[in-house]
């Protein structure tokens, strides 16, 4: 064989593996991508370590979540997200998340998680971002230097711009001034740093969207009829 015809040759043979080559890497694209049923005996894309991104199992942030099917529950905390999500202009799936979590800390705080809501009113108008003049941060406008403690769990002072972490300090630190104080309206007053303020406007403001919230509630608990 003259060297043109081996040359030639071995050209041929590079560019057919050149095409298998992409041949290969196509297949194997489309089989990891097509579906496969469990009956194939094949791995699935979990098994290979490439989960479907977009598959259940991540609960939506607005979704309610009660247990044990409370439908009277489920009724209130609906309400709440659409007073809330038309009252303050604010969006519908992010207050979902803020109630959700204001009656889970309101649980475990025991504490009504209406007035954890009133609070948020009142201090941020529902802006998981807010930060005022002093430094007091998020949703519930926590002063993080005076309760470092509190936040050493969570990561720091940065977390209170997490809007559950926000919520759920919030909501100790204002149980805890209600067991220390043993009065609601005097807790608020402490809560705003204001004491001493006679006249109680920052916890009549907190009562009084409290008390629109507690109308909602009433209205949502009653017997429903067919």
């Amino acid at each position: 064989m003259n060297s043109t015809v081996l040359s030639a040759a071995r050209a041929s043979f590079s560019a057919l593996k050149a095409a298998l080559a992409v041949v290969g890497v196509v297949a194997l694209a489309m089989a990891l991508l097509t579906p496969i049923s469990e009956e194939s005996g094949l791995p699935s894309l979990a098994a290979l370590g490439l989960g479907d991104p977009f598959a259940g199992g991540a609960t939506a942030a607005g979704t309610i979540q009660t247990s044990g099917g409370d439908q009277a529950l489920e009724r209130e905390q609906r309400a709440v997200i659409e007073y809330i999500t038309k009252r303050y202009r604010v969006s519908e799936q992010a207050v979902g998340a803020f109630v959700n979590t204001a009656y889970r800390a309101g649980s475990e705080q025991g504490i009504d998680p209406l007035l954890v809501l009133a609070v948020i009113a009142v201090e941020s108008r529902f802006n998981p971002v807010a930060e005022s003049a002093v430094g007091a941060k998020g949703l519930m406008q926590v002063m993080p230097k005076q309760h470092l403690e509190k936040l050493s769990d969570h990561g720091g002072e940065q977390s209170l711009l997490d809007p559950a972490v926000n919520i759920m300090v919030g909501t100790q630190i204002l149980r805890e001034y209600q067991r220390r104080l043993g009065d609601t309206e005097a807790a608020l007053q402490m809560y705003a740093g204001a004491f001493d303020e006679p006249t109680s406007t920052y916890a009549n403001k907190v009562l009084a969207e409290k008390a629109r919230l507690e109308a909602l509630r009433q209205k949502a608990r009653k017997p429903q009829t067919v």
